[in-house]
């Protein structure tokens, strides 16, 4: 299978602070990922190595199945977080700097983006709203035609309706160019808007990776007479318990039938499972039981 993104006990340390550990993980090619995690998980690190912004202290990283980094970087576009652009600079400006560094620059795409989106070509990027200058920002990713599109966290502070505007741009150019995406969000429901894949990273560690709609399908919620999680079916993957004095309820993931007429039982929403994940205690995190992955 073709990675978009690929990491073997990847990790960054700054002086005595490690800001990813052990980090391995393997993002398909032709999907749209979704990266979710805590703030501190290493997402924005692991980002950021992937496009060569930084270089490995651990472990290796490869991306559309070669080292990062050389001719890999014309293959790769990338919004940073916050959607940096420059202020001083104009719209044109930012297109021909565009232009400039990308040789596969397509600039009837970037000239008809701007258009599109009613910007003036003369006004400074420091005058365009929020919105504007994500837009600006997508169009400098997008125009470089790239195979793989990486972004982190580029509408978290955008509003309701300009994240909504970004995310169906963003859509309607991976329709177009047959994009892979990997799209850092701390916004559940955007990644269920979005994307058909999804990755939980947690304290540098993969928890759950899979397609979106066999995540669903495969995580349930149980509710019933009081037992201990030991006695659980092996086929039963306990993610998170809790319990009163007569009752226990687990999120578990199973692909199996759940037959023991003693449960209730509902399906996850995708933030159930997000959330139960991102919560599991640091000692259950390092158990021994493998990491998820979770395919058609």
């Amino acid at each position: 299978m073709t990675s978009a993104l690929r990491a073997r006990g990847l990790g960054k340390k700054y002086g005595r602070r490690w800001a990813l550990t052990e980090c391995t993980l393997d993002v398909p090619a032709g999907r749209v990922v979704g990266l979710v995690g805590p703030n501190g998980a290493g997402k924005s690190t692991l980002l950021n190595l992937a496009v060569g912004m930084l270089t490995p202290t651990t472990g290796s990283i490869e991306v559309l199945d070669a080292p990062t980094g050389g001719p890999q970087l014309a293959k790769i576009g990338f919004v940073a977080q916050d959607t940096p652009t420059y202020g001083r600079l104009s719209v044109a400006e930012h297109l021909k700097l565009g232009a400039h560094l990308n040789p596969g620059w397509d600039d009837s795409l970037a000239q008809a983006r701007i258009q599109q989106l009613g910007l003036d070509p003369k006004q400074r990027a420091g005058k365009l709203s929020g919105g504007q200058r994500a837009q600006l920002a997508l169009t400098l990713g997008i125009a470089k035609r790239p195979e793989l599109l990486i972004l982190d966290e580029p509408v978290a502070a955008l509003d309701p309706l300009a994240r909504r505007e970004f995310l169906q741009d963003l859509m309607e150019a991976v329709t177009e160019q047959e994009l892979s995406v990997v799209l850092s969000s701390h916004l559940v429901s955007d990644v269920e808007r979005s994307c058909d894949y999804l990755v939980v990273l947690v304290d540098s560690r993969v928890q759950i990776s899979g397609d979106i709609e066999t995540l669903l399908a495969t995580h349930y919620r149980l509710a019933g007479p009081r037992r201990d999680e030991k006695s659980m079916p092996q086929n039963h993957y306990v993610i998170s318990a809790s319990h009163t004095d007569r009752q226990s309820t687990f999120l578990v993931r199973t692909d199996e039938p759940i037959l023991d007429p003693a449960w209730s039982i509902s399906q996850l929403t995708l933030e159930d499972i997000v959330l139960a994940y991102m919560g599991r205690s640091a000692s259950m995190q390092r158990n021994d039981r493998p990491v998820l992955e979770v395919h058609r």
